[in-house]
């Protein structure tokens, strides 16, 4: 099955430069709007088993767009499962304040250097978040449904996801960047998984997420990857 892992569009928090953890009424910026409407052609039209998104403003606003367009060409709609597991990292005392600010402290360094280690003040610890994630992502991997798996989260869930996956320890994370409505793609279709995008902030995906799965074996190898158009 095929893992696609989209960070929420640009945010409010984002434009402010302030850690928004899980804050309410933290909506897109206008930035953002134009990337969650960019998205939706981006992503176009492919199979779906699963839609599984953090539960938060944010990450709703973003696959709105495309998933009224998806619902609309279809025959049967897919509906979007709020998932609590992709819930951005608590922060606890962290939550709402400004990211120079913490720059300045010594758990930076620690976030920074050994993530595995660090537990937020009054909030929940990196590994405690990877744990939780990874089970939604086992969960949706469990779906019957044929087709990819979508999940919607934010920049630290989708990074730890993909280390995991990468077999990275979770304190090298951090070495992984994921942008503002990005696309991952990772497959799961064989006993080691392979990542086939990562952090793709431009390209349209559609071709990519309806190549067969005969054909997605070859892919990195001697075929290697389907022409993106980028727009």
């Amino acid at each position: 099955m095929l893992v696609v892992l989209i960070r929420h569009a640009h945010s409010q928090a984002n434009a402010a430069g302030i850690l928004s953890g899980r804050l309410p009424n933290i909506a897109l910026s206008e930035k953002g709007a134009k990337e969650a409407a960019d998205l939706a052609i981006r992503l176009g039209k492919f199979p779906i088993s699963e839609i599984r998104v953090s539960p938060l403003q944010r990450c709703l606003e973003t696959i709105t767009p495309w998933h009224k367009s998806i619902n609309f060409a279809r025959k049967i709609s897919v509906e979007i499962i709020q998932d609590d597991g992709l819930l951005e990292v608590d922060y606890g005392l962290w939550s709402g304040r400004k990211l120079v600010s913490l720059f300045k402290g010594k758990l930076w360094k620690t976030v920074q250097n050994q993530p595995s280690r660090m537990y937020f003040p009054q909030g929940e610890g990196l590994a405690q978040m990877q744990t939780r994630a990874l089970h939604s992502i086992h969960q949706g991997l469990n779906s019957k449904k044929k087709g990819a798996l979508v999940i919607v989260s934010h920049g630290d869930v989708i990074k730890s996801i993909i280390a995991s996956a990468l077999g990275m320890h979770l304190d090298d994370f951090q070495r992984i960047v994921i942008d503002p409505a990005s696309i991952s793609i990772l497959d799961y279709s064989q006993d080691q998984v392979r990542a086939l995008l990562i952090n793709d902030s431009r390209s349209k995906v559609e071709d990519l997420l309806n190549i067969s799965h005969r054909k997605r074996i070859h892919l990195g190898g001697g075929s290697g990857t389907p022409k993106t158009k980028v727009r």
